[in-house]
């Protein structure tokens, strides 16, 4: 997270047993709040792999103790969706409860499974690919993200939104020489021209679309369907998941129909990313949790 340093004010929580690390709290500090960290598209308190219920709320009952302690009021924590899950690990979204935690924000994020996959009935998707193929459209993956950021993704976002994307060119290529397993980019072309791209985030679950753009040649030839199809299908095939990202807007209150419409074609469905508020003080309602 050194790329966001200059954006946020670094507050993470590592939690020990003894020599023993047992949780991590990804986190930034704004006043007398403590954000699961904003500059990640993920968070949540994380656990290891062997980490039992009661070792679960020993740890977030510390964290919330501890932050007390810093005359720190409030944590807003976002949880990790469950697809990105390696176990199932419940324990904080009970403990939330306990606590007395408020819901504030509920994004939906569009999941393929690939076990249990449906099949792309849109015709207009149909149409797409048909076109694409006609046309001898190309994928290629490749490690530089120039042609792509600068050709399409930037000039789109400036005109349909007045926005950049969140990681620079910079940024994601830093990201890149850090976890080049873990980073993507698939960009369509049509002889020489490059008409859309991809950049996927890949986990141990999930392949996960972090940003996806095309320009209007592109959109003519079916690009998108093209390279979407491609990745759920061959490319990914064997993942988990395929994680379309959020359709959400105005804090989660309102959904961008057209664009969860259109994962939905492909046969996504939807999944929660919750975000909650807790006051610190409540670490003393875990006190008498057990029978």
């Amino acid at each position: 997270m050194d790329y966001h340093k200059d954006r946020f004010q670094d507050f993470s929580l590592f939690v020990y047993r003894e020599e023993k690390l047992l949780a991590l709290l990804p986190a930034n500090f704004n006043d007398t709040i403590i954000y699961s960290h904003q500059g990640l598209s993920f968070g949540g308190m994380l656990l290891a792999n062997n980490t039992t219920f009661e070792e679960a709320k020993n740890c977030f009952k510390t964290i919330l103790s501890f932050l007390e302690t810093k005359k720190i009021e409030t944590l807003q924590l976002k949880l990790l969706p469950k697809i990105y899950q390696l176990l199932p690990s419940d324990e904080i979204d009970y403990l939330l409860f306990k606590v007395e935690a408020k819901n504030t924000r509920r994004d939906i994020t569009s999941v393929i499974e690939n076990s249990n996959k449906l099949p792309i009935t849109s015709s207009n998707r149909k149409r797409g690919i048909k076109k694409a193929i006609k046309n001898n459209l190309m994928i290629k993956e490749e490690d530089n993200f120039e042609g792509f950021w600068n050709e399409i993704l930037i000039p789109n976002l400036q005109e349909a939104h007045k926005t950049k994307p969140v990681h620079a060119l910079a940024e994601i290529t830093l990201l890149k020489s850090k976890f080049q397993n873990n980073i993507k980019q698939f960009n369509v072309y049509y002889e020489a021209n490059l008409l859309a791209g991809i950049t996927i985030f890949e986990s141990e679950t999930v392949a996960h679309i972090q940003y996806i753009s095309a320009n209007n040649e592109g959109k003519r030839l079916g690009s998108l369907d093209f390279l979407v199809n491609f990745l759920i299908n061959e490319k990914y095939a064997d993942k988990k998941y395929f994680d379309f990202g959020i359709s959400n807007e105005n804090q989660g209150k309102q959904i961008n129909k057209g664009l969860v419409n259109w994962k939905e074609s492909f046969g996504a469905r939807s999944v929660v990313h919750d975000f909650y508020e807790i006051e610190t003080k409540n670490h003393q309602l875990l006190n008498n949790l057990y029978l």
